[in-house]
């Protein structure tokens, strides 16, 4: 099942709340930032024993002192204008994210809109770009797409199905 829920992502208590990293994971700006606030200095430290995470891949954390029991982090492309395999970047971010769940046994997953902030993927297309993969490969999950705002909850519930 996906649904479309609007506000902070941090506040979930789902198995695994989606991390939109750099490839660094230590923490950045827009999700990554507050995820890593709310979470506490935990997250930092497991983060920089993780060592990073290529783009379209993704890693898996403990959730520290968010209500969620994990994160997973995973690093979305910057947009170069269409033509860097940004579309498929993105759906491979999703999928890896939805395969680690898998291994670990969860069962719910949060994603907020991947690469879509400073990163500069354009909503629409990512937002079908996420329900297309999910529908494919995250059946067996209960999947959150998180919306920030009217206009993001808009735009993910216009790619629904």
């Amino acid at each position: 099942m996906i649904r479309v829920w609007q506000g902070d992502i941090t506040t979930l208590k789902v198995d695994a709340i989606v991390n939109a990293a750099n490839e660094t994971l230590l923490g950045g700006g827009g999700v990554d930032g507050a995820i890593h606030r709310a979470a506490g200095p935990g997250l930092l430290a497991e983060c920089r024993r993780i060592g990073g995470c290529p783009t379209g891949e993704a890693r898996i954390t403990g959730g520290h002192d968010l209500p969620a029991r994990h994160v997973i982090h995973t690093v979305g492309p910057v947009w170069r204008g269409g033509d860097a395999d940004e579309d498929a970047l993105l759906a491979s971010a999703y999928r890896n994210s939805l395969q680690l769940a898998r291994d670990h046994g969860l069962t719910s997953i949060a994603f907020p809109a991947i690469s879509t902030g400073v990163y500069g993927f354009p909503p629409d297309r990512a937002a079908r770009i996420a329900v297309t993969t999910i529908a494919e490969h995250g059946d067996d999950l209960d999947v959150t797409l998180v919306a920030y705002d009217d206009k993001a909850a808009a735009i993910l519930a216009d790619a629904l199905p």
